[in-house]
């Protein structure tokens, strides 16, 4: 069925819209030299982010490579968090890839006895949030430089083999583009350490490599599995012809399709994903995402004690009123029916013709179930023992609950290098079999996350395991009967975040399959809380976070709930949850909602609450009951297996209750002025075709909609991202209006190619703008003309979401791999036209609490506490200055030369007298100063003032030590 209604989309979307163009890798490599340029002379280079965590959730991880004589020396490769390294068994990790021009990873490899790492950037998993690549990078020096080795357009890597005996041969599978068709899929090799390469295996523009794997005695020995998809914004189908199994015995130079018909393994286009486990030359498992429909059984087709949806598809009215009661309510209740829907007034409807018994059927089916529901085969294990000539089908039993529908992202199987019979899993439990794959059972303990992208199996000891999964990394000794977890570093892969304003004022946010977290800004990310117990972050609620919206009024009111409009009211000091979303009536189509449904609490009444899924919801009591206040705001939908012609960001104007923006995942903008009861589409009013990505396309493209913002400045003006991501165009769209969408400009010249994932408004400086792409930060200080890199402290990595805490001036950063930074922004609301025409300005400083402690440490063994001032200034010019700090008598206590970049830049100062400053202020004030433990001597209580000049230019600002 499948097969067939791919012609059909697609005649859809060429026809309707047009084909949106990839960006070439040549613009890719151009747009990550501008980076580098911008970054290297940005106005803010200076201002440093600070990861605050969280960590214990962590990441997703994909790749693992173990010292194989030294295992507790590791690396761990996460989707979009970079590579981390530990040689003391996942106790601790550093980063070695925070100086590359990306943190998506698809697999790594090592080669211990020389110590080079190879990293093939793109994830390998077809995810919603897989970031492409930039093709395949290589470390001589344990990961502190990193060199570009080619293979830019492939995007996606699935797989790299290196020869353990000359580490300059080197095999890669690449999958290619994730949502456009691409010629660089195959397997490349290199004999000459990635100087050159040699494509020896390409299938098509649509079949990429997912997994390589050798013979453990033999280089010669290859085996490979190609992989055909085609994923869209609104389908995936997740299998093909093409998807096949691959041999060489040249060592990757030339490959025979081995998975033909007759030879036992599937073939035709319900071949999804294939993972393969080689034990020795001839034997070789191969785990199959079989996405054919599942055969109706004899026991499948016993009349089920338990009605289904499929049951009032065909029903009469007759039989449906003949229907129990009790029977009945329960069907409706487990399948959340309003509580006017029930059995006795259901038949009332029947009986009258309001309804009919498919309307049953009807309500519950969206494009969400066109997935879920699909009965297909799912995951087999199929082994050879003939070199591959031959397979046979290992699982006597349908393997459920270990891929569900979503084959496409597990594929993992590994066998036992000390046990032919023994293999493993990895789906959304990982499983165990000893008998070859026959039985299973479930090895997924109460310390393990769900879904598993990685396994390493000790050949030198059995039961010793390293799993990676989308929380992390956990270790057994025990073959998975106890496990520990091992989540230091913060990696978390922010959707959405949102801040309160109690004090500390605490960050909220949603993570990929990892629920939504709640924690104080001024939390300090390390172990002490495995004594204490107390994690400083808490979990709110499971499934994969989404958006979060906090009361204003009271703190413990929150907002939020997991993927496709799952979304509560929860009451933090109770933790009690109400179940919100918005319900059709029965008869009419089920809403859609976006992956990430928008929601908004009103700034004008923070009972007033907003939904977006494909209309618009409005709840005038907390979400406890709704209206509709638009007509479809989208398209109108697509056919296929992902929830499409959905809202996708929303926004109302700080000035006027009821002036209403939407914006859909089909590249729709709405504005409403009076509360939804008139809507204008106002993306008509762009010319799109003026970028080169979408000069083929209508005038109105249908690009994601990223964010649509209402002005805190100017009740006319409205801002708007579009993200091109799903089609891999990787052009920033962002524009600006000042006539409520009547006319725009486009203001994202200068950032360089990545889809921009959001942008908000300062509220203090009407200038200054943030916005987050998928590999970076950037800052504006007058509305979009011009723009500068900010990203000291932070490697390039996805920005998701940006939020500001008003009153603390600090800027968030969600991040999709890096978990959360935090930015002290007070000196860039400052920047405005005015203030950037000066040569020289000194920002005011924070007064100072005094402690008698500075210097000396609290325990005999412990770190000394010391001070600090950040004297933070603007400079027009690079220019050489001197810092003097003076006391409120004129003392000279401190002083230094510095050299300042344009823009902004930091003198940190530790409060501290220079020998001179001391000699003269002890003459002065006719006393000893005492030094501390560290040999320092500190400022005493009272006024200082700093005086920085140069060049005939000179600025000052005081301070006070209370």
């Amino acid at each position: 069925m499948k097969s067939s209604i791919l012609p059909c989309l697609m005649l859809f979307y060429l026809m309707a819209f047009g084909q949106i163009e990839s960006t070439s890798k040549d613009s890719i490599q151009k747009a990550l030299q501008l980076k580098e340029q911008m970054a290297a002379k940005s106005l803010v280079q200076h201002l440093k982010l600070k990861n605050i965590g969280p960590s214990v959730m962590s990441g997703r991880i994909v790749d693992l490579d173990v010292n194989p004589n030294n295992p507790i020396e590791f690396y761990a490769a996460y989707a979009s968090g970079g590579l981390w390294y530990t040689n003391n068994n996942g106790t601790s990790f550093s980063p070695v890839m925070d100086s590359s021009q990306t943190q998506n990873i698809g697999d790594i490899a090592v080669h211990w006895k020389t110590g080079t790492i190879w990293v093939g950037t793109g994830e390998n998993n077809a995810s919603r949030s897989s970031y492409a690549g930039i093709g395949i990078l290589k470390s001589t020096d344990q990961g502190k430089t990193w060199q570009n080795m080619g293979l830019q357009d492939s995007h996606h890597i699935g797989r790299i083999l290196i020869n353990n005996d000359n580490p300059n041969e080197v095999v890669i599978g690449v999958i290619g583009h994730l949502y456009s068709k691409n010629t660089a899929r195959g397997i490349y090799k290199t004999i000459d350490g990635g100087k050159t390469w040699q494509k020896t295996l390409f299938i098509s523009d649509t079949a990429g490599i997912i997994d390589v794997a050798q013979a453990p005695e033999s280089f010669n020995v290859l085996y490979a599995a190609a992989w055909e998809k085609d994923r869209k914004a609104w389908d995936f189908l997740g299998s093909g012809n093409d998807s096949s199994i691959y041999k060489s015995t040249d060592g990757g130079n030339s490959w025979k399709k081995i998975s033909n018909d007759g030879s036992g393994f599937p073939t035709g286009h319900g071949v999804g994903r294939i993972g393969l486990a080689v034990f020795d030359e001839n034997t070789i498992y191969a785990l199959l995402d079989n996405q054919n429909h599942r055969e109706k059984t004899e026991e499948s087709e016993e009349k089920s004690n338990e009605l289904s949806k499929e049951d009032f598809k065909a029903m009469s009215e007759a039989d449906f009123l003949k229907l129990d009661d009790k029977k009945l309510n329960a069907f409706l209740k487990t399948n959340n029916f309003q509580e006017k829907y029930r059995a006795e007034n259901i038949k009332q409807m029947i009986r009258s013709g309001v309804a009919k018994p498919y309307d049953i059927t009807k309500y519950l089916e969206n494009a969400n179930t066109v997935l879920f529901d699909t009965p297909v085969i799912g995951a087999e294990v199929y082994k050879s023992t003939d070199g591959g000539k031959t397979w046979k089908k290992q699982n006597e039993d349908f393997i459920d609950g270990l891929l569900y529908s979503y084959g496409y992202y597990f594929g993992e199987i590994r066998v036992d290098p000390n046990d032919v019979n023994k293999i493993y899993l990895g789906g959304v439990p990982i499983i165990k079999s000893a008998d070859a794959g026959k039985t299973y059972t479930s090895i997924n303990g109460d310390n393990v996350h769900a879904d598993h992208h990685a396994l390493w199996v000790n050949p030198k000891m059995p039961g010793h395991l390293i799993n990676g999964n989308d929380g992390g990394i956990n270790i057994s000794y025990d073959d998975g009967a106890n496990w520990i977890k091992n989540n230091s570093p913060s990696v978390g892969q922010f959707y959405a975040i949102n801040v309160d304003n109690q004090e500390p004022y605490h960050v909220y946010g949603g993570l990929q399959d990892n629920g939504v977290w709640e924690g104080p800004h001024n939390a300090e990310e390390n172990s002490k809380w495995h004594q204490t117990g107390h994690y400083p972050w808490k979990s709110l609620m499971g499934g994969d976070g989404m958006q979060i919206q906090i009361d204003s009024r009271n703190h413990n009111t929150v907002y939020t709930g997991y993927q496709f409009g799952n979304y509560y009211r929860i009451d933090k000091n109770t933790e009690k949850r109400h179940y919100i979303q918005p319900k059709h009536e029965l008869g009419e189509n089920p809403y859609r909602f976006n992956w990430q449904t928008p929601i908004l609490l009103s700034p004008h009444n923070q009972d007033i609450l907003y939904l977006g899924g494909n209309k618009l919801h409005r709840s005038m009591n907390q979400g406890d009951d709704w209206e509709v206040i638009s007509p479809d705001l989208t398209h109108g939908g697509k056919k296929g297996n992902v929830a499409y012609g959905t809202l996708t960001t929303l926004s109302e104007s700080p000035f006027t209750f009821g002036v209403l923006y939407t914006g859909s995942d089909d590249g729709l903008v709405n504005v409403s002025k009076d509360g939804g009861a008139h809507w204008e589409n106002i993306i008509k009013n762009i010319d799109l075709s003026q970028f080169a990505a979408l000069k083929k396309v209508q005038k109105e493209a249908n690009l994601w909609v990223s964010r649509v913002v209402a002005s805190k400045h100017k009740k006319e003006r409205v801002y708007l991202a579009l993200n091109g991501y799903r089609w891999d165009d990787f052009t920033p769209y962002i524009f600006k209006s000042d006539d409520y969408g009547k006319t725009w400009i486009t203001i994202s010249t200068g950032i360089p190619n990545s889809p921009v994932n959001v942008i908000i408004e300062d509220p203090e400086n009407e200038n200054l703008l943030f916005v987050g792409t998928d590999n970076g930060l950037y800052t504006s200080f007058n509305q979009g003309f011009s723009w500068e890199s900010l990203q000291n402290g932070m490697p390039n990595v996805a920005v998701h979401d940006l939020v500001i805490q008003s009153e603390a001036k600090h800027l968030l950063i969600g991040t999709h791999g890096r978990s959360i930074y935090k930015a002290d922004i007070s000196a860039l609301q400052k920047m405005t036209p005015e203030l950037l025409k000066k040569e020289l300005v000194v920002f005011e400083l924070d007064d100072i609490k005094h402690s008698k402690n500075w210097g000396n440490p609290p325990g005999s063994w412990a770190k000394a506490n010391t001070p600090g001032l950040d004297i933070t200034f603007y400079s027009a010019q690079p220019n050489s200055y001197e810092a003097v700090i003076k006391s409120d008598e004129g003392i000279i206590v401190s002083e230094t030369e510095l050299k300042a970049d344009k823009g902004l830049n930091v003198l940190s100062y530790d409060l501290s007298f220079t020998d001179s400053g001391k000699a003269a202020y002890e003459k002065k004030n006719k006393i000893d100063l005492k030094s501390a433990e560290d040999g320092k001597t500190y400022l005493t209580k009272g006024t200082y003032t700093v005086h920085l000049k140069g060049k005939g230019n000179q600025s000052e600002v005081s301070f006070t030590i209370e």
